[in-house]
C-alpha cells in the first residue's frame, strides 16, 4: 500500500517508524516532516494544515491511505475532503473532531451520554466568568473551549489566580479565538492517564494506556508544554481497568457520537484522572498524543494498516488489535526558553543513523530516538541535523522494568547534545509525585 502521513512532529516519526515495519506497506511518503521520518519516508514540502494542498497531493501521489497525525487538519475537515476525493484516510471527520475542537461540545456530549467527569461550566462573557469565580473559592480548572497546542489550560488554586486565567484567556487573548468561550471545571485529584483506543464508529480496539508530563520543569513546575515526557504501560493498568474506562467512558461517548450523526472513527484519545470515586474524564482529543505516541507505537503488535484501514471500513470487529507490556520511558529534549521563545538552528551531535537500534530486527529496542522540531541543515538528506522547533527529540529507553528503561533512556539523552538543550530529570520515575500508582 502507498501511504501519506500528515504532520511533523515526535507523534508521526513514531507512526511513520511503525508503518514501516508493516508488510502491506509500498511506498510511503510524510507531508511536512522532520529529519528522522526523512530517514523512513521520501519529504513533501507541504503543510499538514493546508488542507487543499494535502488532497492535492494525496490524489497526485495516488495514495491508498493517508494517515492525519495533528489536530488542526482534522479540526479543519481533511478527512472529509479526502473522502470526497475517493480517498481512504484514518482520522475522524471535522463533525468528530470537535471532540477536541470544543471542549464545551465535548463536555455535553459525555453529559448525555452519562460519562463521569468533573462539575463545570462555560462561559462566552468574562465578566459572567469573573462573577461566578470571585464567589467560588474552591480551587478551579480554566480552559480555553478550542484548540491551544496543549498550552491551554490554567490550574488556579485561588480565586485571584483564577481572574488572571480568564482574563489572559477572554481578554489578552493569548490564545486567540480558543479563548472566546471557556470551560471552568472543578479540580480533581487523583493519578492522570492517557487511553488509547481505536474506534471504527461502533467497535473500540482493546485500549492501551500511558501516562505523560506536561509542566516543563521537574516536580509539575512551571507552565504547561505540549509534553515533557511518558511512560508505558502504567503500573497500575490492567485488564479490569481497561474494561472499566471502556465500558464506562469509551464505548458510551462513541456511542452517543453515532447518536449525534458524527459517527467517530479513529483514534479515540481520553485524558483520565483515577479519583477516589473512579475514573473521570479531563478531556478527549482526537488523535494520538505527543508525546504518548513514541512509547505506545512500540507496544503496537498488530499491523497498524490492518487497524487504521479497519477503523475507515468499519470492520474492526473483525481485526484484533494486540498490544505488548514491555516498559517504555521516553524524555523529550527541547530548546532552551521553551515553551517561550527559543532559537533554532542549533546543530544536533550524538545521533545515531536511522531511529535507535533494534535487537534482533524486532519491535523492541533499548533506545528509539524521535525526532519533533528537526530539520537536516542543507535541506536535504545530509547528516548534519539542527533544531527547528521547541520539542526536539523524544528519546525512549526500552527494559523489563520502567526504572530499567528510564535509565535506557537517560543514557541515551546524555550522549546528545545541542546548544541550550534542556529535559526533565524526574520522567518515569514512580517515587515523585501520583503517576505509576493510585
Amino acid at each position: 500500500m502507498k501511504i501519506l502521513i500528515v504532520g511533523s512532529g515526535g507523534r508521526e516519526h513514531a507512526l511513520a517508524w511503525r508503518l514501516k515495519r508493516s508488510p502491506r506497506l509500498s511506498e510511503m511518503w510524510v507531508a511536512g516532516g522532520n529529519a528522522g521520518t526523512g530517514q523512513l519516508a521520501t519529504t513533501v514540502a507541504v503543510s499538514p494544515e493546508d488542507v487543499p494542498a494535502v488532497v492535492k497531493l494525496a490524489k497526485k501521489l495516488e495514495a491508498d491511505l493517508v494517515v492525519v497525525g495533528p489536530e488542526q487538519p482534522l479540526v479543519d475537515g481533511l478527512v472529509g475532503r479526502l473522502e470526497e476525493a475517493g480517498i481512504a484516510a484514518f482520522g475522524p471527520t471535522q463533525s468528530a473532531a470537535r471532540i477536541e475542537a470544543s471542549k464545551s461540545f465535548a463536555r455535553q456530549v459525555m453529559w448525555d451520554a452519562g460519562v463521569p467527569g468533573p462539575e463545570y461550566r462555560v462561559f462566552h462573557e468574562q465578566s459572567a466568568a469573573i462573577d461566578f469565580l470571585t464567589k467560588h473559592a474552591s480551587p478551579v480548572v480554566i480552559k480555553a473551549d478550542g484548540l491551544a497546542a496543549g498550552k491551554g489550560v490554567a490550574l488556579c488554586k485561588d480565586p485571584e489566580e483564577a481572574v488572571l486565567a480568564v482574563k489572559g484567556c477572554m481578554e489578552d487573548r493569548i490564545f486567540g479565538s480558543a479563548g472566546d468561550a471557556i470551560v471552568v471545571e472543578e479540580w480533581l485529584y487523583g493519578t492522570e492517564v492517557s487511553v488509547f483506543a481505536f474506534s471504527d464508529g461502533e467497535t473500540l480496539s482493546a485500549p492501551v494506556a500511558a501516562c505523560d508530563y506536561k509542566q516543563v520543569y521537574d516536580g509539575d513546575q512551571g507552565p504547561n508544554t505540549g509534553g515533557m515526557g511518558s511512560f508505558a504501560p502504567p503500573p497500575f493498568w490492567d485488564v479490569n481497568l481497561a474494561a472499566e474506562i471502556t465500558h464506562t467512558i469509551l464505548m458510551p461517548t462513541v456511542e452517543r457520537m453515532a447518536e449525534l450523526g458524527c459517527p467517530y472513527r479513529g483514534v479515540l484519545y481520553a485524558g483520565i484522572i483515577l479519583t477516589a470515586n473512579g475514573p473521570r474524564v479531563l478531556e478527549f482529543n482526537c488523535r494520538f498524543g505527543d508525546p504518548e505516541t513514541q512509547v505506545i507505537m512500540p507496544l503496537l503488535e498488530s499491523d497498524p494498516v490492518d487497524a487504521m484501514l479497519a477503523c475507515v471500513e468499519g470492520s474492526l470487529s473483525e481485526t484484533p488489535v494486540c498490544w505488548g507490556s514491555r516498559p517504555h520511558v521516553g524524555v523529550v529534549m527541547v530548546s532552551g526558553g521553551y515553551p517561550g521563545a527559543y532559537e533554532t538552528g542549533k546543530e544536533i551531535s550524538g545521533l545515531d543513523p536511522g531511529c535507535g537500534r533494534a535487537r534482533g530486527g524486532d519491535l523492541e529496542s533499548d533506545t528509539l530516538v524521535f525526532h519533533a522540531g528537526t530539520a537536516n541543515a542543507d535541506g536535504g538528506s545530509g547528516t548534519r541535523v539542527v533544531t527547528s522547533g521547541g520539542r526536539v527529540l523524544t528519546v525512549v529507553g526500552s527494559e523489563d522494568t520502567i526504572e530499567e528503561a528510564r535509565a535506557a533512556a537517560y543514557r541515551k539523552v546524555e550522549t546528545i547534545e545541542f546548544e541550550n538543550a534542556r529535559y526533565r530529570s524526574d520522567i518515569g520515575d514512580l517515587s515523585v509525585g501520583s503517576r505509576g500508582r493510585i
